[in-house]
């Protein structure tokens, strides 16, 4: 039987990138059983071992490397040809992956992709959200979404939209314990934390008059979930960052409000960000284009200034 290697070279990179068989067989809607034995005929065919295998975790032999590397670059190059050749077409078509943030891309770009999906029927959209950053270019996406500054020089970048942040708390937690006057007030009041990757989420830093300023602030509560940390706020708990596009409409309703508004905290504006490549595809053009044009449908509108 003659062998599929686009299939073959797609089924390894699979497995690499999500580091075990079980997750490659959900991906492919095979059984685990199965994406064994579909490696160990690949493994057969070549005549050597490219996974190390135990019972929780796989890692590649360094011909697994070698083929890694090799499979990553003729699948790359074989979609940029198709992208060459059906990029005159007037109908984008063909796989686009996405990948955002958790919290975010679920709430505000999965309803973005359906409206997208609607008015392009024929582009494949694999939306992923994950936790934490990724390497857009090892890991073979299309674009992805984040908020903050460009992660990588590799990368080109095209911003969506532009998001001021804010220290915010509930009128509650303000009616007991005061509203903050100078950032010094800060060490007296309970504060609420976000933490990101290995950012030091205890450290604030404000620009104020034309001056950097830093405060230190103790946690009285903590997180890595922006969705948790949020509802702590509503709940009265302390004093919490937050960024424009989800803290609008709970100032708008009177259950949060903005404190020491004059202290700017630096922005987290979001960007999409998208590989180095001198030919982009029909499919991922329109998308962003379509992410821009659709930017409202992202918050309420901004908090005035």
């Amino acid at each position: 039987m003659k062998t599929d290697i686009s299939s073959e070279l797609e089924f390894f990179v699979l497995i690499a990138r999500h580091g075990n068989l079980s997750a490659a067989a959900r991906a492919l809607d095979i059984t685990p059983p199965a994406a064994t034995k579909r490696l160990a005929q690949l493994e057969a065919r070549l005549g050597v071992r490219l996974i190390n295998r135990t019972t929780r975790s796989i890692s590649l032999t360094s011909e697994g490397e070698t083929y890694l590397g090799y499979a990553t670059r003729i699948l790359e190059e074989v979609k940029e040809m198709e992208d060459a050749v059906s990029s005159g077409g007037s109908t984008p078509r063909g796989l686009l992956r996405v990948n955002a943030t958790l919290g975010f891309g679920r709430t505000a770009i999965a309803p973005l992709v359906s409206e997208f999906a609607k008015l392009y029927p024929h582009v494949e959209v694999q939306f992923e959200v994950t936790d934490k950053p990724i390497d857009l270019v090892e890991s073979g996406f299309d674009l992805a979404i984040r908020f903050g500054d460009l992660p990588d020089t590799r990368l080109n970048a095209r911003k969506i939209m532009s998001n001021r942040r804010f220290l915010c708390a509930s009128p509650i937690y303000l009616e007991r314990h005061g509203t903050p006057k100078t950032l010094a007030d800060l060490s007296k009041h309970r504060c609420i934390t976000h933490r990101q990757n290995d950012e030091a989420a205890g450290i604030w830093r404000f620009t104020h008059k034309g001056n950097s300023e830093v405060v230190k602030v103790q946690s009285a509560l903590s997180s890595n979930d922006g969705d948790i940390v949020l509802g702590w706020a509503l709940d009265a708990h302390g004093i919490l960052i937050r960024s424009e596009w989800d803290l609008a409409k709970y100032v708008k309703s009177g259950r949060l409000k903005i404190v020491l508004p004059d202290f700017v905290l630096p922005s987290a504006d979001l960007f999409v960000y998208y590989p180095n490549r001198r030919n982009q595809s029909t499919r991922a053009r329109v998308f962003i284009d379509f992410l821009v044009e659709h930017v409202d449908m992202l918050a309420d509108l901004p908090l005035s200034s």
